[in-house]
């Protein structure tokens, strides 16, 4: 009878688990998926690369940007305003090439990025960031709308972060179930032993 039960209610369970396994958590099925890493490096990527791009075209335009904030003097502006872009644009390529770094670097020049917008904005400064283009340079004060889309990207590279660490977790544990399943054969067969390979060559 015992018997009976468990042959019913085993099956209920392992359907149970099967399904669970088949829906987890939407968010987790998000952060977890590879393309969510590749869509997210590719957009991070493309706009420090344009970024990096525009304002390496016209350097001058970006060096009285930077004047403007009072922060770099005059005998760094130069380059400032070549080095910065530059290193905006190898990081974007860097990052859409999935370099090692890049993503490190980007997130330190957003974080920077996001420390001097927001001493313009405390100290009400009547200027542009110039993240991109001639227009954003003569358009009016957008500081703000710069800096919660600073944030916004800062945001992305957490992702980032959290999507490549969860990558590195399930490639270890599938090596150790891999690892757990040969020793189980070499237990059984020792002549499958790795070091055993050998004596047969």
């Amino acid at each position: 009878m015992i018997r009976i039960i468990l042959t019913i209610v085993e099956p209920d369970r392992k359907g149970a688990a099967y399904l669970n396994n088949q829906n987890p958590h939407l968010l987790k099925r998000f952060i977890e998926s590879p393309w969510t890493y590749r869509v997210i490096r590719s957009i991070l990527g493309s706009i420090f690369l344009y970024a990096g791009f525009i304002k390496l075209i016209d350097s001058k335009a970006f060096a009285q940007v930077i004047s403007q904030y009072g922060i770099v003097p005059d005998v760094l502006l130069a380059p400032f305003a070549i080095g910065l872009p530059a290193l905006e644009f190898l990081a974007g390529l860097g990052l859409i090439l999935n370099m090692r770094g890049s993503l490190t670097v980007i997130f330190s020049l957003l974080v920077v990025f996001v420390g001097v917008l927001g001493y313009g904005i405390l100290n009400d400064l009547n200027v542009d960031c110039g993240c991109f283009s001639d227009a954003e340079i003569t358009s009016q004060n957008n500081l703000k709308l710069a800096f919660y889309r600073d944030l916004f990207m800062i945001a992305g590279v957490f992702l980032l972060f959290l999507s490549r660490s969860n990558s590195v977790l399930r490639s270890t544990h599938d090596g150790s179930v891999e690892k757990n399943k040969l020793s189980k054969k070499e237990e059984a067969y020792p002549c499958f032993k790795r070091n055993s390979f050998r004596y047969w060559s």
